[in-house]
């Protein structure tokens, strides 16, 4: 990656951190982008919060857009920047207003120590929420300060009033004795009169406080909601990001969600683990309708009846577009009552999803029952996920002749099983797709040599194919030769994902083995997997597709989807 020279500029800047005093005063508006990616790149924490307290416009993203090569922003640099956040709402010089960390979150433990989805969601939650008791302190420090302001005004009011009438006493002391009584009296009632006057002012202003706070507390409220009143008048900053929640992080999460000022927290994609319906349903009814586009549910036992219930919450979120459940303890195989009626409200359900485009079941076994769920959606869509679903033949004809065929760029079918039943559905599949798939996965299928051959010709049809993935299926190395001479002539292919074949594995493996099996089974240490590897790619190397990476999939399958 060739750096630009205001790149190579702003990090000499930002290196040392002493000299920050000498050229933050004089950094124009443009520049603070660059020395803040450059305090990013070079983890410098203290210059990416003196520049994030005193941003000069009012959006500042962070971890969307990162150009080839630029790792993320590390833990130090993250903690940093929202604490800057923090401190630069009380900076007349910060004009931050929409803080957007969508996309930010790495892998935890990865290259540059990045902040991962689960601690930064924590971290963040910490920033509201820590935002918000500075905040009321701030409150009740200005009111302490106003009630001491008033007291001196009365004090001092009424101190000029005393020294005013002492000096009218002492003027008019001689003409006292001429004077009856009468006017002595007067005298004295027309100084109380005048002292009720003089702090009429200040009276008036205590009482109109009063009165709002009673208000408050007639409406079932507190003094402590008063004050709340006054700190949730204005968001300061509305922060942007991607939330984790697990059962550990939740109490955190709802807290933070449940405070609307001076910091306003919104959510792009929602991913939630192991936590019960109810407590998913308090947390969509926290979150603000607009911005949510998807939410990732997993290992949590929402059974057919939970996420019924959850569908018609999901309406309420007009962008919605995505929705994954992973292992949530769907299965229509059960012999339990009641399960057709709540099928029933499950497809109602989808039909209010109007914008949904991405659709990723895994391990829910709903055999038999695609054409239910997927024909009561308003749209096609554009990303099916269907791992482990334990698909019948009859799914797959009616998902290939539906409405969703045509649209789907992304389609993953991995761990049901393919056989001659099914083969022309997936043909049929694949040749209504054609145009505009992009990724496939097919891996842990089950597809033989004989399959594979009977496929190759609509797998080459796929002409926009970006990706195939074919792991852990029982190809021989004469399979593999051909899937290679046929994916080195698809021009949009760039990763295929292949399995060894069953010449590396040790003596014993059934002849038709499933993926569980072909993972475990020991590769016979006779055998050099690098020869399979060299006669693959020998082939891609004659055919000058060196854009072409082809992958054995036991260092890129993940062994915790394969039971």
């Amino acid at each position: 990656m060739v750096l630009s020279l205001v790149s190579l500029c702003a990090t000499e800047v930002v290196r040392d951190h002493s000299s920050s005093p000498c050229w933050l005063r004089w950094v124009p508006r443009e520049l603070y982008r660059p020395l803040l990616d450059a305090s990013f790149s070079g983890c410098r924490p203290l210059a990416v919060g003196e520049l994030v307290q005193r941003w000069p416009e009012r959006t500042l993203r962070v971890g969307r857009s990162r150009k080839q090569g630029q790792i993320r922003p590390n833990r130090l640099c993250v903690q940093a920047l929202l604490l800057a956040v923090v401190r630069g709402m009380s900076d007349q010089r910060c004009a931050l207003q929409v803080l957007d960390l969508c996309g930010l979150q790495g892998d935890e433990g990865g290259m540059g120590d990045p902040m991962g989805g689960w601690s930064l969601t924590v971290a963040l939650c910490t920033m509201v929420v820590q935002a918000r008791a500075r905040a009321q302190r701030a409150q009740r420090e200005r009111k302490r300060f106003s009630a001491l302001e008033r007291e001196i005004d009365v004090k001092r009011e009424r101190g000029e009033w005393k020294r005013e009438r002492e000096t009218n006493g002492d003027v008019a002391s001689p003409g006292n004795e001429e004077l009856g009584g009468n006017d002595g009296e007067r005298m004295e009632s027309g100084g109380t009169l005048g002292e009720e006057e003089l702090i009429k002012g200040v009276r008036r202003r205590m009482e109109v406080e009063r009165k709002r706070e009673t208000a408050v507390i007639g409406l079932g409220g507190s003094r402590k909601e008063t004050e709340e009143t006054d700190v949730n008048c204005d968001v300061l900053v509305h922060v942007r990001a991607d939330l984790f929640v697990n059962a550990r992080s939740w109490e955190r999460v709802r807290g933070a969600l449940s405070t609307s000022a001076p910091l306003k927290l919104q959510c792009r994609y929602l991913r939630v683990e192991e936590i019960s319906v109810s407590s998913i349903r308090t947390l969509l009814g926290l979150l603000p309708r607009q911005g949510l586009l998807g939410i990732d549910v997993r290992y949590s036992s929402l059974g057919v009846a939970g996420l019924a219930e959850l569908l018609p919450l999901l309406s309420t979120f007009p962008a919605l577009n995505s929705l994954r459940l992973h292992y949530c303890n769907l299965d229509f195989r059960r012999d339990q009552p009641g399960q057709d009626e709540a099928l029933r409200d499950l497809s109602q359900g989808l039909t209010q999803l109007q914008e949904l485009r991405r659709l990723s079941l895994t391990a829910l076994r709903l055999p038999g029952q695609l054409r239910v769920l997927l024909s009561s959606l308003p749209q096609p869509l554009e990303i099916l996920e269907l791992p482990y679903l334990s698909l019948s033949p009859a799914d797959l004809a009616y998902l290939s002749c539906s409405h969703h065929a045509s649209t789907l760029q992304q389609l993953d079918l991995s761990e049901n099983r393919l056989d001659e039943n099914t083969l022309n559905s997936v043909r049929r599949l694949l040749s209504q797709a054609s145009a505009g798939l992009q990724h496939l996965t097919l891996s842990g299928c089950g597809i033989t040599d004989g399959l594979l051959g009977l496929l190759l010709p609509s797998l080459g049809g796929c002409r926009a194919l970006k990706s195939l993935a074919l792991a852990l299926n029982p190809l021989s190395i004469a399979g593999l030769m051909d899937l290679v001479r046929m994916a080195v002539r698809m021009p949009s292919l760039r990763q295929l994902l292949y399995p060894n074949p069953l010449e590396d594995y040790q003596p014993g493996l059934p002849e038709l083995p499933s993926s569980a099996q072909l993972l475990d089974w020991p590769l016979d240490e006779a055998t050099d997997i690098n020869i399979t590897s060299g006669q693959l790619n020998r082939v891609r190397i004659e055919s000058g597709r060196s854009d072409l990476f082809l992958t054995c999939d036991l260092l890129n399958y993940d062994k915790d989807l394969v039971d």
